[in-house]
């Protein structure tokens, strides 16, 4: 049985009344649920990260991608330590592959970031992060100017166009393999003015860029995961994808359930959404969204990048094709008993909220 869908006007009184009860008693509720989730994930190993020959390949040595779901590149003239990237698939709107969370790219892991873009037919790029912070480097510059061309390893990287949005850079990107023939567009959305282990000054900024991110997502073929990526890949990267996560189940009539996400988003990606502040965040933008902030109107560089990228693809609407219930219930089954390290299985959370009908999710909205 299929938990119940809901209207948006529905899903938005319901949450509005979950926010304030959290916020209730100098947010008491937001705190009490953020340390619930302090100890989730930490038992899983990531024991690629910590071996020698990988920790020049960190950005921050206490940030490691966990083993079940890390990103593993094709290996390199026969040498197994090639195979690594601090990066983890991570759960989204249709699959826990649909995001893929990485650290910011060094310049000793340019190539390697390339090279998964190509491997895993990444499509969209967003980067939640500036390049510096006074005379910290957050992002070594991975692509480069418009109408130039860079070199990384055995992909050329050009870029075609770059746009200005008000709080936001989208670049249009072709990547050619060295062996491959044929071209790839990469759309690259890049806002720069959300500080490290911070929340943006303007939440609604981030609403309306998260907005524009999820138009194309859902409008565009299916055709890899999107990346995202702040400097550590935790904080930052897990608010933005816990936020366009739950706007997508929210634009499907289903109820967001944040701790559930956040909690799932941790067994995939230590740290994801690393402070009180983000936490507070999530609900935030959501509450935005909800209410019709970003979703009426998106800056025209991002329709115009959106109407090209489609344009490119074909024309294809790219909607995802849902599994039949009983498939979906079967593998329900299967999963339940699984350890936390082997959830891998495709929309753990997503199948939680659509096949149980007395899910927290549902209870939540309602408040406490």
């Amino acid at each position: 049985m299929r938990v119940q869908t809901l209207s948006r006007t529905q899903i938005l009184q319901d949450f509005r009344l979950r926010c304030q009860a959290l916020a209730a008693d100098d947010n008491r509720g937001f705190k009490q649920e953020f340390e619930e989730l302090e100890e989730v994930g930490k038992e899983l190993p990531a024991r690629a990260g910590d071996s020698g020959v990988n920790r020049q390949k960190n950005r921050y040595p206490y940030i490691l991608p966990y083993d079940h779901c890390r990103v593993r590149l094709s290996v390199q003239g026969a040498q197994p330590h090639t195979d690594y990237i601090n990066a983890n698939f991570v759960p989204g709107g249709g699959s826990e592959r649909d995001f893929i969370c990485t650290q910011g790219p060094l310049l000793n892991t340019t190539a390697d970031f390339w090279r998964m873009v190509w491997e895993q037919n990444v499509r969209i790029i967003v980067m939640v992060t500036a390049l510096r912070h006074k005379d910290q480097v957050l992002c070594d510059r991975y692509w480069p100017l418009e109408r130039e061309t860079a070199h990384h390893g055995s992909i050329q990287v050009t870029t075609v166009t770059q746009q200005h949005g008000p709080d936001c850079f989208i670049s249009s990107i072709n990547i050619r393999q060295r062996a491959c023939p044929a071209d790839r567009t990469v759309t690259h959305f890049y806002f720069p003015s959300w500080p490290d282990r911070g929340v943006p000054k303007d939440a609604t900024s981030l609403v309306t860029f998260t907005e524009l991110v999820r138009q194309q997502v859902e409008a565009g073929p299916r055709l890899g995961p999107a990346v995202v990526h702040c400097s550590a890949g935790v904080g930052r990267s897990g608010t933005f994808v816990a936020a366009l996560w739950l706007m997508q189940l929210c634009a499907r009539g289903i109820p967001p359930d944040i701790r559930a996400a956040v909690e799932d988003l941790r067994l995939h990606r230590m740290w994801m959404v690393q402070t009180l502040e983000q936490y507070v965040l999530v609900h935030q933008c959501l509450l935005q969204w909800l209410s019709g902030v970003g979703s009426s109107r998106t800056p025209a560089q991002g329709a115009e990048v959106n109407r090209r990228v489609q344009d490119q693809a074909g024309g294809s609407s790219g909607r995802r094709r849902r599994r039949p219930q009983q498939q979906q219930q079967q593998q329900h089954r299967q999963a339940a008993p699984a350890a936390r390290q082997q959830l891998s299985g495709p929309g753990t959370l997503l199948r939680r909220l659509l096949l149980l009908p007395a899910s927290r999710s549902n209870q939540d909205s309602h408040g406490p």
